[in-house]
């Protein structure tokens, strides 16, 4: 059938299907019309879309390779230039035949591993493992490879168990077979658990594949777009917030696929309770009438039930260490969200530096003026400030971003009015994002230290303060997201779901761009992190850097000459045997992570040679943090009386300390400053 006759086809099917009132339709229809009317750069619905989301669709299906054979992605194909005729005909039916594959293909990997419950499988050598890079993975070529691929992964955990258990392969070998049934049948329960994740997830395996094909369609705009369910909106908008409602539980899987609980929050529902411990298995939750199990469900839908908005009081039955079954039930409450907790401390003998890490650029609704980090930022300013420091540390590595008016105001801080950010709409309309308030927080010395991973806000601020001069940028390139977002609801009654959609971009006060290029620092450190493919100019589909007219000048301070500062940066980076080390060990991961492997033969010898290769390897790469402490690290005195109040934060208190005391960044950006102190006092 040719494209015409199938457009007309498509055409009379869907007189009669376009009036299905089903949620995936509605949900399709309203993705395209948010994506037209307010995405900043929309693209058009064509031939060239439809094979890009039709590869993204199958990527987010199956991105490890898997469920689906070769002969079925084969088959799907067909549907490589047809999509867009789905879309501009709101034909929703295509989606059917992707469930129905995948489901299939789950039954079958569950049938193929219920048969390895009675076949013991090749140890023998027979059948081969090898490392691949994720982008060479293959789909299985039929069923056979399937079951051989099955094969080769219990038997390769099966053996990973003995050796994790005893270590040495005389006792194995000489044990094998006597312990390996009970092994091999635990380790098949919780590949089909694994499994088993995907049909118990809210909506199934009809709703994954539905999800997938709306976030490959987003992801195709940029790869920042994406779809909300209601609670995944809450849970990405409580890890913005310094405050959330939480039972203040955090959970995860155990070994034997068990979820447990492996923190809990002081101060919390949870905690104030008493009976909850660290390593309860949690058997089951209810909350309005609703139950969910545990057995074979994954974390993240544990996460998701637990952070409903409606559920407000759940009960927890719970495993004890004892073998006893307890039944809690507990309210949400307000708590801080420590992961977005900052705190100021004061560096050197002398303890006349200021050391401040920002994780996120979080807000707080309850503040008067919606200030949740420039108000806490502030108060540690001010603590640090009255101890007569000389210079400050602003710590942004690993912070993915947040509010960009959080940043802009950061940024107010530290300048003397002015324009902080250009932003550019999707009419390509711009203004001017300035900080009209006269005068500075702090006007000594500052480093700002950054890495690969930071981005977007955090690339805002560092931008900014690198184009008026106001702090020198210490680390490595930034990951290169210059794009805001904005979470809009599908409908009115919020029903169909949400879509955290781009907007708009921002540019630096100069006109120019980081968008996948990133903030490149004017002292560069080397990282373990380096060239690993992480930024955003890898990632599919991200905008492209370009530039734009600035129309209100910025007034930066008189740049000085930091030759002298980079030069004795230099001579202790290439002194220091540890920044050495992070060098060699940066090639090594990259080999690693990129470079096919050797082929080697499935036997107990050979996956033990194996093991104990990766786990050297890994001890070399991310040695043990045994190391003295380089720096000293102290509390400002308020929070040293702080301190007193609470035996948990004293206990948190002096982990960070020492992890600090430790951070050759940290003590390398101590340097630094110092350095530029003094060259400003001349």
């Amino acid at each position: 059938m040719n494209k015409s006759l199938l457009l007309i086809f498509v055409f009379l099917y869907n007189l009669s299907y376009a009036q299905t009132d089903t949620l995936f339709c509605k949900q399709l229809v309203a993705v395209k019309q948010l994506v037209k009317d307010n995405h900043y750069q929309p693209k058009a619905i064509n031939d060239s879309m439809s094979k890009s989301v039709f590869n993204l669709f199958i990527k987010g299906l199956d991105n490890d390779k898997d469920y689906f054979l070769l002969s079925d992605i084969k088959q799907l194909q067909a549907d490589q230039l047809m999509l867009d005729d789905y879309l501009l005909a709101d034909n929703c039916s295509f989606i059917d035949k992707y469930t129905t594959v995948l489901t299939q293909r789950v039954e079958d990997s569950k049938a193929i591993l219920e048969q390895l419950n009675t076949k013991t499988p090749d140890y023998s050598g027979g059948l081969t493992l090898q490392y691949l890079p994720l982008d060479q993975y293959s789909y299985p070529k039929d069923y056979k490879a399937l079951e051989v691929a099955l094969e080769k992964l219990v038997a390769y955990k099966v053996i990973s168990v003995l050796i994790d258990k005893h270590q040495d392969l005389k006792t194995i070998s000489a044990n094998f077979y006597t312990i390996e049934t009970s092994i091999r049948l635990d380790v098949i329960k919780n590949q089909l658990c694994l499994l088993e994740e995907l049909s118990n997830s809210d909506g199934g395996i009809d709703r994954y594949v539905k999800n997938a094909f709306i976030n490959a369609y987003l992801h195709y705009q940029d790869p920042h777009s994406t779809f909300f369910n209601p609670t995944e909106k809450l849970i990405y908008e409580g890890g913005l917030s310094s405050n959330q409602f939480s039972f203040g539980i955090i959970t995860d899987k155990n070994k034997q696929g068990q979820i447990i609980i492996v923190d809990i929050t002081p101060g919390s529902a949870a905690f104030k309770n008493g009976n909850f411990e660290i390593d309860d298995v949690i058997v089951s939750l209810t909350a309005n009438d609703a139950t969910l199990k545990t057995l074979c469900v994954s974390n993240h839908d544990i996460e998701a039930f637990l952070n409903k908005e409606e559920h407000k009081t759940v009960s927890f039955l719970l495993k004890k260490k004892n073998g006893t079954l307890q039944n809690i039930t507990i309210t949400k409450t307000k708590i801080k969200v420590e992961d977005n907790a900052i705190r100021g401390f004061l560096l050197g003998t002398e303890a006349n530096l200021g050391y401040i890490k920002i994780p996120r650029f979080y807000t707080n609704d309850e503040s008067p003026n919606g200030r949740g980090l420039t108000s806490d930022f502030a108060k540690e300013l001010y603590k640090l400030q009255k101890q007569n420091i000389e210079g400050l540390i602003i710590d942004l590595r690993f912070n993915g971003g947040g509010s960009m008016q959080e940043a802009a105001e950061l940024t107010g801080m530290f300048i003397d009015r002015g324009p902080v950010t250009i932003i550019e709409t999707k009419n390509k309309e711009s203004y001017t994002i300035r900080d009209n308030k006269r005068g500075t927080f702090f006007s000594k010395p500052i480093v700002v230290l950054v890495n690969s991973y930071s981005a977007s806000a955090s690339e805002f601020f560092a931008s900014a303060m690198q184009d008026y001069n106001r702090a020198l940028i210490v680390g490595s390139t930034t990951h290169g997201k210059s794009s805001a977002q904005r979470i809009l609801p599908l409908d009115v009654n919020n029903n169909l779901g949400f879509c955290k959609i781009t907007i708009e971009t921002f540019y630096r006060v100069t006109g120019q761009s980081h968008q996948a290029k990133g903030v490149i620092p004017d002292l560069k450190l080397p990282s373990i992190y380096d060239d690993l493919d992480s930024g955003e100019q890898y990632y599919e589909y991200a905008l492209k850097n370009d530039t734009i007219t600035a129309k209100l000048k910025h007034k930066p301070l008189q740049k000085k000459d930091y030759s002298s500062i980079i030069n004795n940066n230099k001579q202790r980076v290439l002194a220091n045997n540890a920044f050495s080390l992070i060098s060699q060990n940066n090639i090594k991961l990259k080999e690693s992570l990129f470079t096919k492997g050797e082929k080697y033969p499935l036997t107990i010898e050979n996956v033990l040679k194996s093991k104990q290769k990766k786990k050297d390897l890994i001890n070399q790469i991310f040695p043990d943090q045994t190391q003295v402490s380089l720096i000293k690290v102290f509390n400002t005195k308020p929070t040293e009386e702080l301190l007193n109040y609470s035996k948990e934060d004293q206990t948190l208190n002096s982990e960070i300390i020492t992890q600090l005391s430790k951070d050759i960044y940290i003590a390398e950006s101590y340097n630094i400053l110092k350095d530029l102190i003094h060259l400003n006092s001349n």
